[in-house]
């Protein structure tokens, strides 16, 4: 029987299992507990609650030492995620009039923070956000060729300056990332430097000097993808221009209307005197995305379009978002998580961890993102890989991580807001997603719904739409069974989710170890970390098939000794290690492993 048969018949058996052990071993295990729910639909925006106001006030600092390499990220986009204000669900004269899911929907500043203070993220084992671009949005729609579209995703700015009114203010952006710091979750930012929004009947083109419109990219070579557009109607940033450029008309015009053209005009000239730059499209881009880091605080970009953009260009907003960083910290020096440098992550589309340090660029170049101001990229490999078993995986991933990209890391994902190949859009095998994304070497990348088998396949969009519908909380709220899945429900999910995510979070080995096959049947890995800063190990079962009646798992020890208590996080189940054996619950199909 195939791994993915196995777990569509076992999850819900095996949490439940879970709560019956975890009641006869009195209760001791600090497990995430079952998400707490609203009874009424008026309150179905709290649905997914799993810690209380006391767990998460003190989630953040019990929490391991974080680690960008082990770090879970989860990505929402702003808009489809939680509306904690409907006041401001449309603005600037924009209207319900799009294509399906095309539209503004809601979401909003608020509502992310909403999540946050609810203990969302710390019940999952959240220790980044990311967050798509919150500036200030193109007015109008524009066709594409899939019905009107507003810029409801971030990526279509008008000012990078200022925080687009469908989804808050400045106070709101500022609170969401104190209250993330505050649980101990960093926050990325999107990043875009590649083009501005389309042009549209309200919405002026930028200057010839600071964009090009013409020719389409034609992926021939290098230059097919950056001196060019991505689309038609996306005018594209000069970014290899140092030519000085003024500010364009639209925009004095506006700050002028908003009463702080002379304070934007002045600080660009501290800018541009400090930094000794020219006045060129991409230091003025530099500006106004490093202002963000130092004024809220922000822990790192994760950065757009990457491979659409000369690759010195990173090297240089790395070395100006890091200052920005820094003089942050001395300004704000209560509110510093931990010495971190800034980070930055790279989406370079189609960038595969096969392809280690060297980005395979259109037309045969090769490109190491790395060597120019990133720390990690987005791996689009897993979303693939994720149809084989586990141990190639997971093998194949640590040989690489621990290889020539041991100084780095990668960003794993299984699905995303743009990729039209995502693992499993039906959600038909929600918990070995869950394993194989959670588990797998590298840092883990939640997209927003993952956790709750939100749909991505809704027939009534087309395009990249079909994958940004809004988050499922009214199906987590009534805890309905998933389609075609009998006896597994949406809490289920989430369930499960939680519990590999805490145990991530709380085990830097699952993210930055070496990975070792402990045993092929049952399926059982090792997992060592070992360095100056600290050592951590794990074992973990996956799969197990329930045994005779009344008989239980015996899976190989590893490293742990005999006489030495190991704790199972999945059910709060202890054992005690016996001739180079552990002993557990013949109804577990998961188990996740650590010292006592």
């Amino acid at each position: 029987m195939s791994s993915s048969t196995q777990l569509s018949i076992k999850p819900r058996l095996t949490v439940l299992a879970s709560l019956l052990i975890l009641l006869a071993n009195g209760g001791t295990s600090n497990a995430v507990a079952a998400p707490k729910f609203a009874t009424t639909s008026e309150k179905h925006q709290t649905a997914g609650k799993a810690l209380d106001k006391t767990q998460a006030k003190t989630s953040a600092k019990n929490s391991a030492p974080f680690h960008w390499k082990n770090a879970t990220v989860y990505f929402l986009l702003t808009d489809r995620f939680n509306n904690a204000d409907k006041k401001n669900d449309l603005a600037y004269g924009r209207r319900a009039d799009a294509a399906p899911l095309r539209g503004y929907m809601g979401g909003d500043l608020k509502g992310v923070t909403e999540k946050i203070k609810e203990g969302y993220f710390d019940a999952l084992g959240v220790n980044a956000l990311w967050i798509t671009p919150p500036v200030e949005q193109i007015h109008a729609g524009t066709d594409e060729g899939t019905g009107k579209s507003y810029g409801f995703h971030g990526y279509w700015a008008r000012d990078f300056t200022k925080v687009d009114a469908n989804l808050g203010s400045e106070a709101d952006f500022k609170t969401l990332v104190e209250t993330a710091h505050r649980h101990g979750i960093r926050v990325l930012l999107d990043v875009v430097m590649n083009h501005t929004g389309p042009v549209t009947e309200t919405d002026a083109v930028w200057p010839n000097d600071w964009v090009r419109t013409t020719p389409q990219c034609d992926y021939k070579n290098a230059d097919g993808a950056i001196k060019c557009t991505l689309v038609k109607n996306l005018p594209d940033f000069l970014t290899e221009s140092d030519q000085a450029v003024e500010l364009p008309s639209f925009l004095i015009e506006k700050w002028k209307n908003e009463g702080r053209l002379q304070k934007e005009q002045a600080e660009l000239d501290d800018f541009f005197k400090r930094t000794g730059y020219p006045r060129a499209p991409r230091y003025y881009l530099m500006k106004w995305h490093t202002d963000w880091v130092r004024k809220y605080g922000i822990d790192g970009f994760r950065v757009d379009t990457v491979k659409h953009v000369e690759a010195k260009v990173w090297k240089e907003l790395k070395d100006n978002a890091s200052a920005a960083f820094e003089d942050w910290k001395r300004q704000h020096p209560q509110k510093v998580l931990s010495k971190d440098a800034f980070f930055m992550t790279a989406e370079a589309y189609n960038y595969d961890i096969e392809h280690g340090l060297q980005f395979h660029m259109d037309g045969g170049d090769r490109i190491n993102y790395y060597a120019n101001g990133f720390d990690s990229m987005i791996n689009f490999g897993l979303k693939f890989a994720a149809q084989r078993d586990y141990e190639t995986v997971f093998a194949r991933y640590d040989q690489l991580l621990q290889g020539e990209l041991k100084p780095y890391s990668v960003l794993n994902y299984i699905s995303s807001h743009d990729d039209d190949k995502p693992y499993d859009p039906a959600r038909k095998h929600a918990f070995e997603a869950a394993n194989k994304l959670l588990l797998a070497p590298g840092a883990a990348q939640i997209y927003y719904g993952d956790e709750t088998a939100r749909s991505l396949i809704q027939a009534q969009a087309q395009g990249d739409a079909v994958l940004r519908s809004f988050m499922n909380w009214d199906q987590l709220h009534s805890n309905a069974p998933l389609p075609e899945q009998a006896g597994i429900s949406y809490r289920d999910v989430l369930h499960h989710w939680q519990l590999l995510g805490r145990f991530r979070q709380a085990h830097p080995a699952i993210g930055m170890g070496r990975h070792r096959m402990l045993s092929q049947q049952p399926y059982v890995f090792e997992r060592d970390w070992q360095s100056d800063s600290g050592q951590d190990y794990v074992i973990v079962a996956l799969d197990l098939i329930k045994p005779s009646a009344g008989a239980k798992h015996q899976i190989p020890a590893g490293q742990f000794k005999d006489g030495q208590v190991v704790r199972d996080a999945y059910s709060g189940a202890r054992s005690v290690v016996r001739q180079g054996k552990i002993e557990f619950d013949g109804r577990l199909s998961v188990l996740l492993l650590s010292a006592e």
